[in-house]
């Protein structure tokens, strides 16, 4: 099925025109999924800032909530969860401790380990912005019927495992 032009089409066939030895298909992967990012960052940024959290706030929330039953982890498993150091993710759970989603509880089998615990005002906060998250997601998703939406998600995740080969191949 032949979709609307869009900004990228006229990026690949404007390289196109000007270096046709070189096939500047992977643009209108690579471009397309940078503009979708930027957009949809965009939209989650503005229902976030509805709900007074930061989207780096909604990630850690997000860690604790799936933390399921105790909604507990370590700073060093939400570090690693996330992709930042411990040093910004303690940062982090200081400024939701302040504003009372958080709680940092040391183990009763070791006191050395301390866990960042969702309060129960935590638990409501994600509950309530992760279902407007994933309504907003769906509504981003709309003019894509269910198998598309299927079938895009395996194309990204094919793609995923992809980059991530060649990222360990090269070492980048």
């Amino acid at each position: 099925m032949q979709r609307e032009a869009d900004e990228v089409d006229a990026v690949v066939e404007s390289w196109a025109a000007v270096r046709p030895d070189v096939d500047p298909a992977s643009i209108g992967v690579f471009g397309r999924i940078a503009r979708l990012d930027l957009m949809r960052r965009a939209a989650v940024r503005r229902l976030h800032d509805r709900h007074g959290i930061t989207t780096a706030a909604f990630d850690l929330l997000s860690q604790l909530r799936r933390a399921a039953p105790t909604h507990r982890r370590t700073t060093g498993e939400l570090a690693e969860a996330t992709l930042l150091t411990s040093a910004a993710t303690t940062l982090r759970i200081d400024r939701l401790e302040a504003e009372g989603l958080v709680r940092r509880v040391r183990s009763a089998d070791d006191r050395r380990v301390v866990y960042a615990e969702l309060t129960p005002a935590g638990l409501a906060r994600i509950d309530a912005v992760y279902e407007e998250h994933i309504a907003l997601e769906d509504q981003l998703l709309a003019g894509l019927p269910a198998g598309e939406r299927a079938q895009l998600a395996d194309l990204l995740r094919a793609l995923g495992h992809s980059v991530a080969a060649v990222r360990r191949h090269t070492g980048g």
